[in-house]
């Protein structure tokens, strides 16, 4: 009795499993989802309508692309929704793009490639878009469902390629996965520490019933019963695929996490600032992020009349000639000073490490990114608070704790006295006549006497986009865009094209170097079928001169960093633009060149400036220092 009792037991063990088993099959294939959600074979409705719903119920207005059939049906539904569809000529211009939209509006940025190479194309700008924490979604298409990893047609693992890169990365599986993935990605992408997001769309989770059912069927099946079993297995395939798809499902946001500093922190630091003396503030372009307007943190800055030093984004954040706005000795008013606050500022290389931090400072560090916080501060530099939350918001609120009190006049006008002194020197070089061509110091000094009012800064190169970020001043908050961080060369033509989006009315001006041009100089094609008419000046030395600089002393070779003083401008004529030249015999009229090529922008035409520089004893370096 007792062995039948124990076969007994070991038969019901058995019996469990195999039901569990059999349960967890019908799961992971569907068939109990099916047993209460319907498959509408009849409906023509496809895949991209759902993106394109989310998308406009979260405020997106642009998505920005390279077609493919991948995702067709992603753009075709966005363009009906009314959401405009921006073509570039590259891949990683359209995220370029969509970071740019993502600086400036508030809101997340999209891009939309297809599977494969248009995917590879954009790794850089993604990676870009994380250092610079833009929110940003990527669209990708795939192959489909069943074919990945069976050698379709641009089939490759682009999970494994983009989860180092994004802060969520999904691949839809059936239509009804759509709106939730779309609604968290969304959500994801903007808080905390805001940065890209991925989500792959197998091809056929976009295109409609009808149409995919026939890439289904097999036109001659197995005979017997493992025929029957691969029939049935794709016939079950696809019904799962469509089930549920069409069924009412919320479509607008998500809340956004966002943190924030404690009351006992803000007090403190309210208590830490009361006292100093000579008070720093080093604005970050994380301290320009939502929810705070950019308009609330300047008044809130403008009230503690701290000193500040702009950095990345939160250029031109107190206007062209605010006195608390120190461009200029940075490093000598680190070391004087004797609190300083990081309000989304790393100590990355941008600050030695944070090696030029005085140790006799008290220093207030504050980021929504506790890795960012605390850079370097095992090493070089030690915070006496530090706050993972949003500095903009901190800003506002230390502002509102500190009414009535303002930092001794005396400490900002003596740093103001020293802006001067050097702004001076610099313009002084300005006026030197260099061997040949124009001297790249008078060209930009001209610029940004001219520039309107409402422009926006787009920065791409190297040595002279240095020299034009001492000398170019943006006119107000969000009005100056580079790369960041990651040093990226080619973000000028999409960053423009984003731009110009956000504020048609502005001037939109791109300084170039002759380097960088060559990324993006072919989206001159896109600004004209676009209409979005931009300015690009483009500092033609016929080198990379800030890799030729150190490279020719040190190694004693110029290898590989010889250009050409190509015609740039008749390559801008080509794509339906309107290019000049502008050399040395052009000195004294600059000023009405540059004049004509604002007339030209404002007539629809995209411009760009040739202009043929010299060698000056100017350094990059020597004036941010």
């Amino acid at each position: 009795m007792e062995s039948f009792g124990a076969i007994c037991t070991i038969l019901g063990c058995s019996a469990s499993i195999v039901l569990g088993g059999l349960v967890f099959a019908a799961y992971k294939l569907g068939l109990v989802y099916q047993m209460f959600h319907k498959t509408e074979t009849k409906s023509p409705r496809h895949g991209g309508e759902s993106v394109a719903e989310v998308l406009r119920a979260h405020g997106v207005k642009y998505v920005f692309t390279l077609v493919g059939g991948h995702i067709s049906p992603i753009l075709v539904a966005c363009e009906k929704v009314g959401i405009r569809i921006v073509d570039t000529r590259h891949e990683a211009t359209a995220v370029f793009a969509a970071d740019a939209v993502a600086r400036l509006s508030g809101t997340v940025g999209v891009a939309a490639v297809t599977a494969g190479p248009g995917l590879t194309n954009t790794v850089t700008a993604v990676k870009n878009a994380q250092m610079a924490e833009s929110p940003l979604l990527l669209i990708g298409g795939a192959a489909g469902t069943l074919l990945q990893g069976r050698g379709a047609l641009q089939d490759i693992d682009q999970m494994s390629l983009f989860k180092p890169l994004c802060k969520f990365c999904a691949s839809v599986r059936t239509v009804r996965e759509i709106v939730p993935t779309v609604r968290k990605a969304l959500a994801i992408a903007q808080s905390g520490t805001p940065g890209p997001v991925f989500i792959e769309f197998p091809i056929d989770t976009l295109y409609p019933y009808h149409l995919v059912s026939k890439e289904f069927a097999v036109k001659t099946p197995p005979k017997g019963l493992m025929g029957k079993i691969v029939s049935w297995y794709l016939n079950n395939h696809l019904m799962n695929l469509f089930a549920g798809a069409w069924e009412p499902r919320d479509v607008f946001p998500l809340p956004v996490n966002i943190p924030n500093a404690t009351d006992d922190q803000v007090q403190k630091c309210i208590e830490l600032v009361s006292r100093a003396k000579k008070p720093v503030i080093l604005l970050g372009s994380q301290a320009t992020l939502p929810p705070t307007p950019v308009d609330e943190i300047r008044k809130a800055l403008e009230d503690l009349g701290i000193p500040c030093f702009l950095g990345g984004m939160s250029r031109g954040m107190l206007g062209k000639d605010s006195p608390i706005h120190i461009r200029q000795n940075r490093r000598d008013a680190l070391k004087e000073a004797d609190l300083v606050l990081l309000a989304g500022t790393v100590c990355d290389f941008r600050l030695s490490y944070g090696r030029v931090l005085s140790r006799r400072s008290k220093i207030i560090a504050v980021n929504r990114d506790k890795t960012q916080l605390l850079k370097n501060s095992d090493m070089f530099w030690k915070p006496t608070v530090a706050i993972q939350g949003d500095a903009g918001s901190f800003l506002v609120r230390l502002s509102n704790g500190l009414k009535g009190h303002r930092c001794p006049q005396e400490w900002p006008q003596s740093l103001k006295a020293g802006d001067v002194t050097k702004e001076n020197a610099n313009r002084a070089k300005a006026d030197e006549k260099t061997e040949h061509h124009l001297n790249p110091l008078k060209v930009l000094h001209c610029v940004d006497e001219l520039m309107a009012e409402d422009s926006i800064i787009v920065a791409d190169g190297g040595d002279f986009v240095g020299s034009a970020a001492y000398i170019m001043r943006p006119r107000g908050p969000l009005c100056w865009l580079d790369p960041g961080a990651f040093g990226t060369l080619g973000v000028g033509g999409g960053f423009a094209l984003g731009a110009k989006l956000c504020r048609p009315e502005s001037e939109v001006w791109i300084v170039y170097g002759d380097g960088s041009l060559g990324y993006s100089v072919a989206e001159f094609d896109t600004f004209t079928r676009h209409k979005t008419p931009v300015i690009a000046v483009v500092g033609n030395d016929a080198c990379w001169s800030q890799i030729s600089r150190e490279q020719v002393p040190i190694l004693g070779s110029n290898v590989a960093c010889g250009l050409a003083f190509t015609d740039y401008h008749t390559v801008a004529d080509g794509y339906g633009g309107k290019g000049f030249l502008v050399g040395r015999e052009d000195e004294d009229r600059l000023s009405d060149i540059i004049k004509q090529a604002q007339r030209e922008t404002q007539e629809g035409k995209a411009m760009l400036l040739n202009v043929l520089i010299g060698k000056t004893n100017f350094r990059e370096g020597s004036i941010s220092v």
